[in-house]
């Protein structure tokens, strides 16, 4: 899936936001456990959601720490 025409309030899930930074889901839930993934969202059954202004803003901090 991709992300063109996406706005930044819409929420991805696990695996779109795997398949767009091209990582596995355990590295994921990796990042996620050390406290280094972007900021989650999680579902009353239990699913997880990333908002794309969450993932852009983690992003640009990843860039900056480069």
């Amino acid at each position: 899936m991709t992300t063109r025409g996406r706005k930044g309030g819409d929420k991805l899930t696990v695996d779109e936001l795997c398949e767009e930074l091209r990582i596995a889901r355990s590295t994921f839930y990796d990042w996620r456990q050390k406290g280094r993934g972007p900021r989650c969202i999680r579902l009353p059954n239990g699913a997880l959601r990333i908002r794309r202004d969450d993932l852009d803003n983690w992003l640009t901090d990843c860039e900056d720490r480069a």
